[in-house]
């Protein structure tokens, strides 16, 4: 208890919170005192020791302070009391009079109850003071001035007096400071008093992260930061120094005190944590279960008696917070708990900890099937020992916690002539200068950004500290490398530097919490369920093992908010163009060359709009080209994992290891979608979390075979024709570099647009090698090993793999270099669908049954042999196939099985793939129960797959031929040219919401790859074709067309009232379109440029109607299709199936075809069996449709108008859904 009884009142808070001596005596003078100044000398005049007396409330015996309260309770008008060294405001209580200061008074000093000096004298003095400080700050000022240019490379910020203290801004503050009360009164007094109802213009719920403004954002994020990174001074004082400015205070929240008080908990710095406390009554704030935990911690940490927790205790019961509630629904760590657990203990020994819930488990209706105990269970193994796949785990840890994995280019290699060698030990020369430069750099700018942070300013300080300095250097470097020879847009790269910085943050403090050993010691044991040498008692989905080991949750790192990681990145660039630097020749051999920046900004225009772009210099570019290194670095992010991915076990834990991933992908700076999924019950995410951990389970290995030829081509310059770009010095010249001056202007002109074709063409090339690059480089890498793709999905459901450069949902080339690691018998029909699967492939057959494409397969075997044995210089028959590579793996894979002495026992590891027969369509079909358009896209059985887009073309054509009788020109011209490739992709995409403009563009395209239709009328015929187009789904599909009309004027109406459209998918996922209307332009000022940027994640802007009408029907389809999706991987892994899809394409082995198609037409009829319209137009009511009813005419009409618009769903027609389980042509 002695501890506690510090000091009384002001004086005894200022002796505590600043030192009176020097710096060092940290022990004494408390945890702040370490970063305050030194005071000034004594001997300072009697005007400067008098305006010290204003500025602080000075030390002083507890005498003094008494008597300078007996003066302050005997002067009621007196608004200052000066003793000493003490002033004590006192300012106008809540609620009085305008709450304006009052005009201050003095008390001379002397006698006691001598009487207060006239106004007008007390005015000049005053004047006189204000003279004096002016005079002073600007002295002050160019000292400081002169002292950052006379600084040495180790800049070092003088320490300047942290703001320790408030200014109070209430009457009932300056009370709980009195002389009598002890700390450990003050507690309970200050929690008792605190207001319980917040007042409007002071007192706030608290808001969401997208609620936030800008300046909101970036001081939680700093103060935040602050306890990472272990300056809670600092951020205490930034607390202060915008507690005591009311402007500044309005911008503080709850978070942000109790991330300092929390903060202050874990050192147990009691006395600094009350301050904070009282702090929060000054502003009108409540304290919430964190504030309480912050308190109950600190008094653990400290042994506080139990007289003082007990009272705490009281005031939170009263409060109506339960203490249980603190355990279940407040972020503490297992080590703040049980140190919270201490101090509970104290009042209360029987209380523990509430009991850990049963294992929820999801009983929606089209989930009890995968979750149920009963039924025969057959969970997939993989093919891998538990020994080796704790070594690949180990590999995967060492690749996260370096953040980056080092690549051997397969550009063609050369041996290094002296001319490379000597460019390669140049740049190797730089790099060192480079990296000297860069530390000196980040010291200087670090000393900086602490000095304004000091002056009570935001700064990015504590941001940069997050890192070793090494660390954030070597990072700055690898991005300088991989800096494309045509520059980067200088928001591009701020962005991208940000991310680095935070990726490479959430590993580093994972790694210093102790979180890799404890990933360590459970991941090991979760590899039991997964290792095929191996048993577990009670088999189960991955997710549910995982929770049943009780495996701690990874830390919760939320990212920065999108105004701090611009400032951020704009901060490393600019510091990356600053400390860079190379002679201006290189090939000088004296050694005179001049320094001349590495990067160079520039503008540059981008359609209409000017951007900033940081250039490499043309020497540097050169250079790196002549050193031609052998080496590319990636993040560890964007390669496959070497080991099974982490289970989807919330919205923030799952896929890698360590690296940060979020469980659904957003547009920049948006935060609802994370906040709508952290809200939802546990259960409702099940299905999405396990199908995802399923697709992800799914272990990959490289094709080596057909890998060896693409890399044949490629470092061949490459073959477009085959999808393996050519490098970019093979594109088109211009037929005339240059043209005299006498050329004609229209000349002149011709020449100038056919350069810009050219140039376009070339920068289309180079991007498309360096991606071909990237992934061909990567294949090379994983050869010969196995490697997972941990996946998540958008904000529609869809799934992806998280790796962006080599994963199955690529082109041709991409998927045919993967296959399955893990292979399986092809069995008594194996063989049969791999035939039929290599048919498809080619594209020859599509409109064929299946055993016409099964015949076609024996008929053309000697071609798929010769494919097979000689790729390159046989007959080339692959090489005619709409899927080229994916023919010649097929191909392959056919030719080793027939060859095999017992076909049904050789071991494929090839997929398989089933297609949706425009996936979309089907699902409307279903929907509406169309029975004319369900038979289009398959959903009725019929002995032949029916082709909805032949069928568009063939209605389009009777139209046509109408109008050529009529007479219509534009008809006669197209006869003959109306195909089906003419019409699909705009069929395809009118499920998904496309425009007549947007089918114009397309139909346009693919009439000018038709050398004999006259280009002349492409413009004309492609209008015309487009309106025949959507006037033949018109016809063919009446039932899509009401259900999309239905949804775009439900989506109309939701934005035209300001909302944005949401709903739930049927698995349980929350959905909401994120289109608003005029994003929100923020800036980022000063520097080398001012960074402008579009902030999405406001709330408050109003929706995008045209974008959330049209976006609708799409979006709402694209979460039926990935709702299905998931049900089928759920129930395929139910059965042992090695199952993973891209998007409505469904893989598996050959041998398992036949159980995944059932799977598959099994669940697309529970999932439409389900009133999905129905349910749909209820949470749109329950949404949407305010009640009561809007006082406004105008809204009670817009708003009755939207409820009889959402309840008007359309009536389904008549076809029966339980006969797509016998459709053979569904998915085929």
């Amino acid at each position: 208890m002695s501890v506690l009884c510090w000091g009384r009142g002001a004086a005894g808070l200022r002796r505590a919170l600043q030192p009176c001596g020097c710096p060092g005596l940290l022990a004494k003078e408390g945890i702040l005192g370490g970063v305050c100044g030194p005071r000034r000398s004594s001997s300072a005049s009697p005007q400067e020791q008098d305006q010290d007396r204003r500025k602080d409330w000075g030390h002083v015996e507890l005498l003094e302070v008494l008597q300078a309260r007996v003066r302050q309770l005997q002067a009621e008008s007196v608004s200052e009391v000066v003793v000493n060294r003490v002033d004590v405001a006192r300012l106008p209580e809540h609620g009085s009079g305008d709450g304006g200061p009052q005009p201050p008074r003095k008390v001379q000093r002397g006698t006691k109850g001598a009487s207060p000096v006239p106004r007008g004298g007390w005015a000049q003095r005053l004047e006189k003071d204000k003279r004096i400080q002016r005079m002073r700050m600007q002295q002050l000022e160019v000292t400081r001035q002169m002292q950052v240019q006379s600084q040495s490379k180790e800049l070092k910020v003088r320490p300047k007096h942290l703001q320790l203290e408030p200014r109070l801004l209430s009457k009932q503050l300056a009370v709980f400071l009195a002389p009598e009360s002890s700390w450990e009164e003050q507690l309970p007094r200050v929690l008792q008093e605190a207001p319980r109802k917040l007042s409007l213009d002071v007192g706030r719920a608290p808001p969401t992260q997208a609620q936030l403004s800008a300046q909101q954002q970036k001081l939680l994020a700093f103060f935040k930061c602050c306890l990472l990174t272990d300056h809670l001074p600092l951020a205490h004082h930034l607390l202060v120094s915008h507690h005591r400015q009311q402007q500044k205070q309005k911008l503080l929240t709850l978070d942000m005190y109790n991330t300092v008080m929390l903060g202050w908990a874990r050192q147990g710095a009691f006395r600094e944590l009350v301050y904070v406390l009282l702090m929060v009554k000054d502003a009108g704030l409540t304290p919430d279960l964190l504030s309480y935990a912050a308190i109950l911690q600190c008094m653990g940490r400290q042994g506080q008696d139990a007289g003082t927790i007990e009272r705490c205790l009281e005031q939170m019961s009263q409060e109506g917070l339960k203490l249980q509630a603190l355990f279940t629904t407040v972020p503490l760590s297992k080590e703040e708990q049980a140190t919270v657990l201490t101090a509970v203990h104290k009042v209360k020994p029987t209380f523990s900890l509430p009991p850990q819930p049963p294992p929820a488990v999801n009983t929606s209706k089209l989930l009890r099937a995968v979750y149920a105990k009963d039924g025969p269970v057959s969970y997939p193994k993989l093919h891998l020992p538990l020994k080796t796949l704790q070594s690949l785990f180990e590999k995967q840890l060492c690749v996260e916690l370096a953040s980056k994995v080092c690549v051997v280019s397969v550009e063609k290699p050369a041996l290094p002539s002296k001319e490379v060698t000597h460019a390669r030990k140049t740049l190797q020369t730089l790099r060192d200068h480079w990296e000297k430069a860069l530390c000196r750099v980040l010291q200087e700018t670090k000393n900086h950004l602490e000095g304004e942070v000091r002056k009570g300013r935001f700064s990015l300080y504590p941001f940069l500290c997050l890192l070793d300095e090494r660390e954030v250097v070597r990072m700055l470097l690898q991005v300088l490398q991989a800096l494309p020879a045509q520059g980067e847009s200088f928001t591009t790269l701020a962005r991208e530097l940000s991310a680095r910085t935070f990726s490479r943050h959430v590993v580093q403090r994972q790694r210093l919490s102790g979180q890799v050993q404890a990933l360590e010691t459970y991941y090991r044991k979760y590899l039991h369920l997964l290792a095929s040498d191996t048993k577990v008692p009670n088999p189960c989905l991955p997710r549910q093992y995982w929770e049943a080991l009780g495996a701690p949750e990874a830390l919760r790192e939320q990212p920065w908010p999108l105004p701090v990681q611009m400032e951020l990145g704009k901060q490393l660039a600019e510091m990356l163009v600053q400390a860079t630097r190379m002679p201006s020749s290189l090939d000088n051999q004296h050694g005179s060359s001049r320094l001349v920046p590495v990067l160079y900004h520039v503008y540059s225009f981008r359609n209409v709009q000017q951007i900033g772009v940081l250039k490499p210099h043309p020497a540097y570019v050169q250079l790196l080209e002549t050193a031609a290194e052998p080496t590319l670095t990636f993040e560890a992010v964007d390669v496959p994992m070497l080991c099974p991915p982490l289970p989807w076990t919330s919205p923030h834990t799952g896929a890698f290891l360590l690296s940060p991933t979020k469980l659904m992908r957003t547009v920049e700076g948006a935060t609802q979608h994370q906040e709508l999924l952290e809200t939802c019950p546990p259960t409702a995410l099940h299905g999405a979390l396990d199908a995802l951990t399923q697709l992800g389970n799914c272990a990959w290995r490289v094709n080596g075979r057909v890998l060896d030829l693409v890399l044949q081509l490629f470092q061949a310059k490459g073959c477009p024709e085959l999808g393996v770009p050519a490098p970019a010095s093979e594109a088109p010249q211009p037929a005339e570099a240059h043209l005299p001056q006498s050329a004609a202007p229209a000349r002149k002109a011709e020449l100038r647009r056919e350069l810009a074709r050219c140039q376009k063409v070339a920068r289309e090339m180079h991007s498309l090698r360096a991606e071909a690059l990237y992934r061909l480089s990567l294949a090379q890498h994983l050869r010969g090993r196995v490697f997972w793709l941990p996946h998540n999905m958008d904000f529609r459901g869809r799934t992806y793999p998280c790796p962006p450069h080599f994963n199955h949902l690529g082109s041709d080339v991409a998927r045919a270099l993967l296959e399955f690691a893990q292979g399986r018998p092809l069995g008594p029909h194996g063989l049969d669908w791999l035939k039929i699967h290599l048919v498809n492939l080619t594209g020859f057959k599509k409109r064929e049954p299946l055993r016409k494409r099964l015949a076609f397969a024996e008929e053309v075997m000697d071609d798929i042999l010769d494919s097979a044995d000689q790729p390159m210089t046989g007959r080339k028959w692959w090489m005619g196939a709409e899927e080229p590579w994916q023919t010649l793996a097929c191909c392959m894979e056919v030719a080793n099985a027939v060859r095999c002495s017992d076909p049904a026992a050789y071991v494929s590891h090839l997929p398989v793939h089933q297609d949706g027969s425009c996936n979309g369509l089907q699902h409307y079909a279903a929907l509406g129960r169309d029975s004319v358009g369900a038979a289009s896209v398959n959903l009725e059985p019929s002995d032949v797959p029916q082709d909805v887009y032949s069928g568009v073309a063939a209605q389009v054509e009777v139209f046509r031929s109408q109008d050529a009788q009529r007479g219509t020109r534009v008809a006669q011209m197209l006869e003959g040219f109306i195909t089906r490739k003419v019409v699909k992709q705009t069929v395809m995409t009118v499920v998904y919401g496309v425009t007549r403009y947007g089918g114009r563009l397309q139909i346009e395209k693919r009439l000018r790859e038709l050398t004999d239709f006259p280009q002349d009328f492409v413009w004309e015929a492609s209008h015309y074709l487009v309106r025949q187009v959507f006037r033949s789904l018109q016809e063919m599909f009446s039932g899509t067309r009401a259900i999309q009309h239905w949804l775009t004027e439900s989506a109309r109406l939701i934005s035209h009232m300001g909302s944005v459209v949401e709903w739930v998918t049927p698995l349980g996922i929350p959905i909401i379109q994120p289109y608003r209307l005029e994003l929100k332009v923020k800036q980022v000022r000063g520097g080398i440029q001012s960074i402008t940027y579009t902030h999405s994640g406001d709330i408050s802007q109003k929706p995008n109607t045209r974008k959330q009408k049209n976006g609708f029907p799409p979006n709402f389809i694209h979460s039926l299709d990935s709702s299905h999706m998931m049900l089928t991987a759920l129930h395929c892994y139910r059965k042992g199936l090695t199952f993973v899809s891209v998007h409505d394409c469904y893989w598996t082995h050959a041998a398992d075809v036949a159980v995944m198609n059932q799977v598959c037409r099994e669940q697309f009829v529970c999932l439409h069996s389900e009133p999905i319209l129905e349910d749909l137009s209820r949470f749109l009511v329950s949404r949407f449709c305010p009640n009561p009813r809007p006082r406004k005419i105008s809204q009670s009409w817009e708003a009755r108008q939207l409820k009889e618009t959402l309840q008007a769903v359309p009536k389904p027609g008549t076809f029966d859904l339980e006969r797509v389980k016998h459709s053979t042509y569904f998915f085929s």
